[in-house]
């Protein structure tokens, strides 16, 4: 079985300077595995390292650092195909996040489980999105 670590460079403008996280925390921001992208649980952290007031800020941010993963493998959104968000406060921020889900997310839809949390890793974080992708080419 081969298994492939997906980096993402430092400087990276949608990550910025939150890259540290994975070697901080020891983990890979995605794997790849028997056709399908493992992306671990990105958050709403600007590149900066600012977290945003905002769940449709935060939702949007960890949306589009996952879009960014899968551009780095030569994929995009229509790729998912299973994800699930964590929610701090689920009921009260769940419509700002469907917005800013539904804006972004297209047809053909992943499947999707949403989960609500007592708190997350920083302070301030509402929403934490991991994801699995299918490559078109099982081989890979």
């Amino acid at each position: 079985m081969t298994i492939h670590t997906v980096d993402v460079p430092e400087g990276n403008p949608v990550f910025g300077r939150t890259t540290s996280a994975f070697a901080d925390f020891g983990y890979s921001a995605a794997v790849r595995a028997h056709g399908l992208l493992f992306i671990a649980g990105t958050i709403g952290r600007r590149a900066d390292g600012t977290i945003p007031d905002t769940i449709e800020e935060q939702s949007e941010i960890a949306i589009r650092k996952i879009e960014e993963i899968l551009r780095l493998e030569g994929l995009d959104l229509s790729s998912l195909v299973d994800v699930t968000s964590y929610h701090v406060d689920i009921h009260q921020h769940l419509p700002g996040f469907g917005e800013t889900k539904r804006r972004l997310v297209a047809a053909p839809y992943p499947t999707w489980t949403i989960i609500g949390v007592g708190g997350l890793a920083s302070p301030g974080l509402l929403v934490e999105i991991r994801a699995i992708a299918a490559y078109p080419d099982v081989s890979r």
